[in-house]
């Protein structure tokens, strides 16, 4: 009897930066490995934190939820792009959720059919050295899955 049901798939948490690569290429290799496709998520909360408001332009109003969602969007690209480069091997179905929320909620809802969860060890923004590990903490603590904490690179060695 063959199971035709495809591998759940691996969820990495990102934001598309430097410091969230190590934790990316880790997902990455091990979706490769495992034959199972990867999702890449980030979660951002700015607008109802920070503004609560629509930024005027010159054309009118500009939606800055959807500017940060589509920037976002955008870092997140282009860091799976640069981690399929300097992983190589197998090709992996990748899908990029982005998502607004808490990141740890965010982490734990898109993880409810995954094998695995990958974080890394802290953020990557002001916000996120001022919270180190808050919500690799939390999924940890949270999770109804294996979670993988990727440390970050060091200075003088490669992530």
């Amino acid at each position: 009897m063959t199971n035709n049901t495809p591998p759940a798939p691996i969820v990495v948490g990102t934001d598309g930066s430097s410091a969230s690569g190590p934790a990316v290429r880790f997902a990455l290799q091990e979706s490769q490995l495992r034959g199972s496709g990867l999702r890449a998520v980030c979660a951002y909360d700015f607008t109802t934190r920070y503004s609560g408001f629509e930024w005027p332009a010159a054309s009118g109003f500009v939606d800055l939820d959807t500017q940060l969602r589509d920037a976002t969007v955008e870092a997140v690209t282009k860091a799976l792009e640069e981690a399929r480069e300097q992983v190589g091997g197998a090709p992996v179905e990748v899908e990029i959720s982005v998502e607004k929320g808490r990141p740890s909620q965010v982490l734990l809802d898109a993880s409810q059919d995954a094998c695995l969860l990958v974080v890394g060890s802290r953020g990557s923004g002001a916000w996120g050295r001022l919270t180190l590990g808050s919500t690799s903490t939390e999924v940890v603590h949270h999770a109804h899955l294996p979670v993988v904490v990727v440390p970050g690179g060091q200075p003088g060695r490669p992530s």
